[in-house]
């Protein structure tokens, strides 16, 4: 049975490399909690522009991959294993979750886009996004305002 996609990465993880990861997530949460919207909304700005774990594999496997065809052009045959082990192991990740790189990313702090998302979320309701979603009967959601607010 395959892993949950949004849950494989973190169970392929160190626990203390994901406590940390979410401590952190943790703190900045707080320290953004105390700051105005315009501050906040640079923060969503960063997360917006930061790479998950996911962008990070797949830019190394391909690096590496380009790299062993291009030497096996031009130096030795030999080289077509490193794309062969490369495309392996991101089959492997794609299914699993985890690859050799894997616990090397997560303790440099690559977080999942999950990870990320939790952040964001927290604090775009800090920034006060989600208040508008409640229409004035405060029964009845209004949902282009929803799509708004996670849209920002």
């Amino acid at each position: 049975m395959l892993p949950a996609t949004n849950h494989r990465v973190e169970q392929h993880t160190h626990q203390a490399i994901n406590e940390s990861i979410a401590r952190e997530t943790q703190n900045r949460i707080a320290h953004y909690s105390t700051q105005p919207p315009q501050v906040i909304s640079r923060r969503i700005l960063e997360l917006n522009q930061e790479w998950d774990i996911e962008r990070a594999l797949e830019c190394n496997a391909s690096a590496l991959a380009f790299s062993g065809v291009l030497l096996s052009a031009t130096v030795d045959k030999r080289w077509l294993l490193l794309p062969g082990l490369v495309t392996g192991f991101l089959f492997q990740h794609a299914l699993q979750g985890w690859c050799p790189p894997l616990p090397i990313l997560r303790r440099m702090g690559f977080r999942t886009s999950a990870e990320i998302n939790e952040e964001r979320y927290a604090l775009k309701a800090l920034r006060g996004d989600f208040e508008r979603i409640i229409s004035r009967d405060g029964i009845h959601a209004d949902p282009d305002a929803a799509f708004v607010a996670a849209d920002q």
